[in-house]
């Protein structure tokens, strides 16, 4: 799976007066503020930073009013405008176009599509007639409201969405999708997985026998409920069976509360590993049996891929970017919706699978993942097929 950017090598281009071209990043929040978003910003401008070729700035909004307006984070230039409310997500901040308009840019990469932050943007863009491209970033959402109304929201911003010189998705299920909402055809998007690897995983290391891994947020959305409440079925056939979910959110004390109430309170472990740790992640993927990957929405699932990487068994929903891993025959899908007894049922002959291998490690697969090099080489493609347009 590796990045696809459009057309062929462009090579370097310049900006105004020959000088390297001057590109803002426009993102909701940013180190020290921690999330997929933002490593991802980080990841790739550090990398297109490093290359010499593009004069990189990070603005970003700030809703504690605290951090400092302008600073130097891993080598970045990076800006702050406060945004509102303080709480919640949605990163209302009204200065983001006057920065946009008096900086003299040659491109701004709005990074984000779900809240108030890329609008803003895209706004600030236009108004100074700067030429801007777009990732969508899309995701899901504990809200039902905020669910409901997200294609509503993107069908809203379609306008906006048709000024960008390119739009960039991370999965072809994205490019599918903001193509039909936008009215666009599909060669007016780049496909640009994130990157994401894991270290080589610990050898020899069998896999602990009936053990399931859920990974993500815990938040309703991600579906770790889901495996929860299968998991006293799959104990009716592989009696030791246990879940351990990996993450932290605010949806661990209803997880508990559920596994108590179905009387696997003592086969469900939750705990976090700090993002940066992948060898720990690497570690956990190992020891377990089969990942269940049950969110509502993943516009690219990393996590599963490093697990179908490392030649863990995946039983997924076959919806939005898991849907594409479905359809690549990389992971066993099962309708979002599926009964406990379905999911249930999907797992428990993938544990046994695995059981019949007589405790021998997950072997690796040999894929070609993205990494952080190949995205920031195929935004860089992006950017100079972009800027060359301009000059057209």
């Amino acid at each position: 799976m590796t990045a696809a950017a459009p057309g062929v090598s462009t090579g370097p281009v310049t900006g105004r007066g020959g000088r390297r071209p001057r590109v803002l990043h426009v993102v909701q929040r940013f180190f020290p503020e921690m999330g997929g978003l933002e490593t991802h910003v980080a990841e790739v401008a550090s990398r297109l930073a490093a290359t010499g070729e593009f004069d990189l700035t990070v603005l970003a909004t700030d809703r504690s009013g605290a951090l400092p307006r302008t600073e130097t984070v891993a080598g970045l230039a990076v800006q702050r405008r406060r945004s509102w409310p303080r709480e919640g997500d949605l990163y209302l901040s009204p200065a983001l176009p006057a920065v946009i308009a008096r900086g003299d840019w040659d491109l701004v990469h709005v990074q984000g599509v779900n809240t108030l932050a890329p609008p803003l943007a895209m706004l600030g863009a236009v108004a100074s007639r700067t030429p801007f491209v777009l990732t969508f970033h899309s995701g899901g959402h504990s809200s039902a409201t905020r669910t409901a109304m997200r294609d509503t929201q993107y069908r809203v911003l379609a306008p906006l969405l048709r000024r960008a010189r390119r739009l960039i998705a991370v999965s072809r299920f994205e490019r599918s999708a903001f193509a039909a909402l936008t009215g666009l055809p599909e060669d007016r998007f780049s496909v640009i997985p994130n990157g994401g690897a894991l270290p080589p995983s610990p050898t020899g290391e069998a896999p602990v026998p009936g053990r399931i891994v859920s990974s993500g947020r815990l938040e309703r959305y991600k579906g770790h409920h889901r495996v929860v409440e299968a998991l006293p079925l799959v104990r009716e056939r592989v009696p030791g069976a246990t879940v351990v979910v990996l993450g932290a959110g605010p949806f661990e004390a209803e997880l508990r509360e559920r596994a108590r109430r179905l009387g696997v309170a003592d086969a469900v472990a939750i705990r976090s590993l700090p993002p940066a740790d992948r060898a720990a992640m690497a570690g956990e993927l190992s020891a377990a049996s089969v990942m269940a990957a049950m969110s509502d929405y993943e516009a690219h699932p990393v996590g599963v891929m490093e697990a179908v990487t490392l030649g863990l068994p995946v039983v997924g929903a076959d919806v939005a970017g898991i849907g594409d891993l479905v359809e690549d025959g990389l992971v066993r899908g099962v309708p979002l919706e599926s009964s406990p007894r379905v999911l249930a049922d999907a797992l428990v002959e993938e544990l046994q699978a695995v059981a019949a291998r007589g405790g021998a490690p997950h072997r690796p697969r040999a894929l070609d993942l993205p990494s952080w090099e190949t995205s920031a080489a195929a935004t860089a493609e992006v950017y100079r097929t972009a800027l060359r347009t301009v000059r057209r």
